[in-house]
């Protein structure tokens, strides 16, 4: 697993000590994929209601609180596939 991905899974886990009531995947270019759901946060890429698309950069962004999720959507730094219902309540948590 590379850094990046062991540094996102941790901070993940620290904001959402819960899980997620659904299944998202962080797809981040060039690192692998991140999995959220309702058992907590881990490496993997399994099928998801919701998948967020971002580069190392602008996913450490949204991660540290620097970068805005809806802003960076809108700007098409982050990409979404599936639920989009999904996305803005994975976005509430992670703002």
């Amino acid at each position: 697993m590379s850094d990046v991905l062991s540094k996102a899974i941790e901070a993940l886990s620290n904001r959402m000590p819960n899980g997620f009531d659904g299944t998202a995947k962080f797809d981040i270019k060039g690192e692998g994929c991140i999995m959220v759901d309702e058992n907590g946060v881990r490496e993997g890429d399994d099928e998801a209601d919701v998948t967020m698309i971002a580069s190392a950069e602008t996913f450490q962004g949204i991660i540290e609180g620097d970068v805005n999720p809806t802003m960076a959507f809108m700007s098409g730094k982050l990409k979404i596939e599936g639920n989009m219902g999904m996305a803005m309540k994975l976005g509430s948590a992670l703002s």
